[in-house]
């Protein structure tokens, strides 16, 4: 039975939030927490946008804080859906801090999210494909399905 396709850009999702000072420690830089919370439900709503059903979070992959976010500071998790297996789904979310003032903006962090898919009784339910519309999708998708292998070896022991 062929299983229903859809296509990248009808899940894609950005999560933006101004940074206050109940984001932020003494310094006025953001916590981390804060900013891991916001990339790992930007990427949740983009599974959940592709299989139309509840998502559970399995893995972030690494995610380094390459700079500083302070107040003030706009955050934006841009996120985009890069590899479906049955039951799972790998999301890219990139972290931009933007000066909502004079328009600079930054690439701080980056991340691979993955998630479950949830039938009504909790159990893995089974996901559209993805419809590739471009070569670079093609080429995220065969990238990631690396990752998910390495991930699965690690899983198992290997």
């Amino acid at each position: 039975m062929e299983r229903l396709k859809k296509r990248i850009a009808e899940s894609r999702f950005t999560l933006s939030a101004l940074m206050g000072p109940q984001n932020a420690n003494s310094m006025g830089n953001v916590h981390g927490g804060v900013i891991m919370k916001m990339v790992d439900e930007a990427g949740a709503l983009v599974a959940m946008r592709h299989a139309n059903l509840p998502v559970v979070t399995v893995a972030i992959d690494s995610m380094t804080f390459n700079e500083p976010i302070t107040t003030r500071n706009l955050v934006l998790c841009n996120a985009e859906l890069t590899y479906v297996g049955r039951t799972s789904l790998e999301v890219y979310v990139e972290v931009v801090a933007e000066d909502p003032l004079t328009g600079d903006s930054r690439v701080t962090n980056r991340a691979y999210c993955v998630y479950v898919a949830l039938n009504p009784d909790g159990k893995p339910a089974t996901v559209p494909e993805i419809a590739f519309e471009t070569d670079a999708e093609r080429a995220r998708a065969a990238q990631a399905a690396e990752r998910q292998q390495r991930r699965k070896a690690l899983a198992a022991g290997h």
